[in-house]
């Protein structure tokens, strides 16, 4: 919706009364046996021939000092030539630098198996087209790495290690993480990618790599088709773990990840269509499941938004969001359903979280929670927040609308709620049904928000009816 358009919705009667813009699609419960089926329908994970290539038949050597990335990435060259199959890594450790998926082709971490991702910024070379926080650019590979392929998984129960405590954190500059911002920090290079994104510069002109301190994300499938990622456990990410890029048909399913650097976010789908994430395990150090569409100008112009996405029978631990959407949400996102998890340590911030501002300016519409069991977070449990980061600065009015919490119970937050829109941007239909709060430190927060409804609400034993 264009800003006029918006203001002119806004704007209401000659009265002065506000008027929420339609609906794309249904506003009630009934999403649930309507749409929910049939996104679950079209998730399918991707077969593969029952044929396999040991990495060790193309030289891959354990012990964790041998370079194996160009024996990796031959068995993945020569399981794709064949039509495809599982490219298998035994038990051991091994040393690698960036793998590049492709099609047909499962990449298995056995049991007992480890890949342990090197050191310098070299293995990661040539540069690629991925995205960074939201924006578009030419940079070091994601450790592993696809592009417009097709039917592409990692599977197995072994173990993906990043190390990025031993390398990679310290390239955000914090010395938290064993930085010193004077040798090394990714701030002037995150603004000179801020540059040419507000420009709209051509993609192939934002040349980064080597000594930008840009941390790398460890899995990217980008603009592919048929995604399986399941069973593997990601450690010490360089920074978010699980990244779907203009991606459709995934599913995440089992994984454990357990990874507590700066921006070390756990699966964050962005610009994706039909996501299932299913019976995984979330502890990391930012938010554990972020849901985004691209960062201002990037996010407008290519103007697709994360839709259809399903969250079911996973643990969140430690993050700054369980369930969050946002910030990096210029795209849009619609149509998200999350039931049967579990939340609750005292480093979670947020059980569900929304980020959105006048800068971003998302479209975000059509989320159905339900049965979320939450043990204790440090916030608020629920949170739509308008004035993340550039809050009303900017020309993109930003909108939530048609949220729905119904059944959820938590023992202990700082707030049941903290719900703020901006003066000329109201949080639109917000449904809390059946919804159980234990000890709450604060009052809840409710400011700008049209269309707020609660019912059978409860807060240490005691029913609420009205939060404002």
């Amino acid at each position: 919706m264009e800003r006029r358009e918006f203001i002119k919705a806004l704007s209401g009667s000659a009265a002065g009364i506000a008027i929420a813009p339609s609906f794309a699609f249904a506003q009630s419960a009934d999403a649930w046996t309507t749409e929910y089926p049939k996104i679950l329908a079209r998730i399918k994970p991707p077969t593969f021939k029952k044929k396999d290539f040991s990495i060790l038949k193309y030289g891959a050597k354990a012990g964790g000092e041998f370079d194996n990335r160009e024996a990796i990435n031959k068995a993945i060259d020569a399981a794709n030539k064949a039509g495809g199959g599982r490219v298998v890594v035994p038990a051991g450790v091994f040393l690698t630098g960036a793998i590049r998926l492709k099609s047909n082709v499962n990449l298995h971490i056995s049991k007992g198996a480890t890949l342990r991702f090197a050191t310098n910024a070299k293995s990661y070379e040539p540069v690629v087209h991925t995205r960074w926080e939201g924006m578009e650019l030419m940079h070091l590979s994601p450790l592993i790495y696809a592009y417009e392929e097709t039917n592409i998984a990692i599977t197995g129960e072994g173990t993906l290690d990043g190390q990025g405590k031993a390398f990679f954190w310290k390239w955000h500059g914090n010395p938290r993480y064993g930085g010193n911002p004077e040798v090394m920090s990714q701030r002037a290079a995150r603004a000179k990618l801020y540059e040419f994104m507000d420009r709209n510069a051509p993609v192939e002109e934002r040349v980064f790599g080597d000594g930008h301190w840009l941390r790398p994300q460890f899995i990217q499938p980008y603009k592919c088709k048929n995604i399986l990622i399941e069973g593997v456990r990601i450690v010490d990410s360089p920074m978010w773990e699980v990244h779907p890029v203009l991606c459709e048909n995934v599913t995440v399913r089992g994984v454990h990840i357990e990874t507590h650097g700066p921006n070390n976010d756990g699966c964050n789908p962005e610009s994706c269509k039909d996501v299932l994430i299913e019976n995984c395990h979330f502890d990391t150090g930012d938010d554990c499941i972020a849901i985004k569409s691209g960062r201002n100008n990037d996010g407008r112009r290519l103007n697709t938004p994360s839709e259809n996405i399903i969250i079911r029978n996973c643990m969140f631990k430690d993050g700054h969001g369980g369930i969050t959407v946002g910030s990096e949400i210029s795209g849009g996102v619609r149509n998200v359903f999350a039931h049967d998890n579990k939340l609750d340590s005292p480093d979670l911030w947020t059980a569900i979280r929304f980020k959105n501002n006048a800068s971003r300016g998302g479209k975000l519409e059509n989320f159905y929670y339900k049965n979320n069991s939450i043990g204790q977070v440090s916030r608020a449990v629920i949170e739509i927040d308008f004035n993340y980061e550039e809050g009303a600065k900017g020309d993109h009015i930003p909108l939530v609308r048609n949220v729905q919490v119904d059944g959820l119970t938590c023992t202990m937050g700082n707030r049941a709620v903290d719900l703020q829109g901006l003066d000329n941007a109201p949080i639109y239909d917000v449904v809390l049904k059946n919804c159980t709060f234990g000890s709450v430190k604060n009052p809840s927060i409710v400011k700008n928000v049209k269309g707020l409804k609660i019912e059978n609400f409860k807060i240490a034993g005691k029913t609420v009816t009205d939060l404002s």
